[in-house]
């Protein structure tokens, strides 16, 4: 006779979902904390930044490597695209930086500006504008383009906007651009040289761009916040300062979405250009940043860039999350990406593994 007593069902308790934690933002903040406890000296310090400035110029070969001529070409079709990104980097940023004046000395203090002011004059990021768009489902070749146009430009225009803007404590000299394009510059045209016999190896091997990019900044990082920690600038930066820094930038980045989101549906963009223009005028670039910042500020970079940084974070995690909405609000977009790209949505923590990832896309 079978039991008629009803059989209690256990009742399935959902695990906890960590919190995704980007290991690259992990990686930076380990860097800074080593740079405090250990920071490198004499000898040292020369070292690190010899091995800085190579990783750098080998992050930028690998840039002019992949960037097809072609692809470079092409891009010029979408000439409105860029001048928009272009006016939003060159333009705009500068503008907010310039009405952040007010904020001095009551929220950030006359060197934190200095770095907020420098933050708006950096030029857009490449991979992770890149990964954002094809997330998102935009116009992953105009992405590639915009961001390069832009890392090209920055060589000049942000020592030159930097100057004009922030003074004498920026060290703008014929010296100091030479030291900027050949580190930055000089690769670029030699990977763009040797694209014919090396692209297709690099192609094959996109994941080694990403570590180099990772690698060569928290390079830079640990050399700048070693120098800041042997002159003693950390000093003048307290918890009140930071937390007042974190806000003012989040509020940056605030601005520069809206204004992409507010504007430019109204001159006439498709939504793939709109989303490319959002990503690609809003986001800053680590990897041109740091070494400018240290050839313009010198020891003193290190209070510097950390506006950039925390910049940096916030967009990667911001725009990720918006990029994940966007891809699921336009689903009809998809063929403007790679299959790779367009099949999952990856979480925030994601986004700077998927940078180097998302360069397969097709360029038509």
């Amino acid at each position: 006779m079978r039991d008629s007593t009803p059989v209690r069902r256990r009742r399935r308790i959902p695990r906890m979902r960590r919190l995704p934690i980007d290991p690259y933002i992990a990686a930076l903040l380990g860097t800074a904390a080593l740079a405090a406890a250990l920071p490198a000296r004499g000898t040292a310090a020369s070292a690190f930044g010899g091995v800085s400035d190579v990783a750098i110029g080998l992050l930028f070969f690998l840039y002019g490597a992949r960037l097809s001529t072609g692809e470079a070409v092409a891009g010029l079709r979408h000439w409105r695209l860029h001048l928009t990104v272009l006016a939003c980097t060159f333009v705009v940023f500068p503008g907010l930086g310039l009405a952040g004046f007010g904020l001095v000395p009551h929220v950030l203090t006359e060197d934190l500006y200095v770095g907020l002011l420098f933050l708006c004059v950096v030029p857009s990021t490449v991979q992770s504008s890149i990964a954002l768009t094809s997330v998102a489902r935009g116009n992953v070749p105009a992405a590639i383009c915009a961001g390069t146009y832009s890392s090209l430009l920055g060589m000049v225009a942000t020592p030159l906007l930097a100057a004009w803007l922030i003074g004498s404590k920026v060290d703008v000299s014929a010296a100091g651009l030479l030291s900027i394009g050949t580190q930055l510059l000089a690769p670029f045209i030699a990977g763009q040289a040797l694209r014919p016999w090396i692209g297709g190896f690099v192609t094959r091997h996109k994941k080694w761009l990403g570590l180099v990019d990772r690698g060569s900044i928290l390079l830079v990082v640990y050399c700048a916040f070693s120098a800041g920690m042997v002159e003693g600038i950390w000093q003048q930066v307290t918890p009140w300062r930071l937390a007042a820094l974190f806000a003012v930038t989040a509020a940056l980045l605030a601005i520069a979405l809206l204004l992409t989101a507010t504007l430019v549906p109204r001159m006439g963009f498709v939504p793939e250009d709109r989303i490319t223009i959002a990503f690609a005028g809003a986001t800053k670039s680590l990897a041109a940043g740091l070494p400018m910042a240290a050839v313009l500020f010198g020891a003193h970079a290190g209070l510097t860039i950390l506006p950039l940084m925390l910049y940096h974070q916030l967009q990667l995690i911001v725009c990720s999350v918006l990029a994940g909405r966007w891809a699921r609000r336009h689903p009809e977009t998809a063929a403007h990406t790679s299959d790779d790209s367009a099949a999952l949505v990856p979480a925030p923590a994601d986004v700077s593994a998927e940078a180097a990832h998302v360069t397969t896309g097709r360029n038509s």
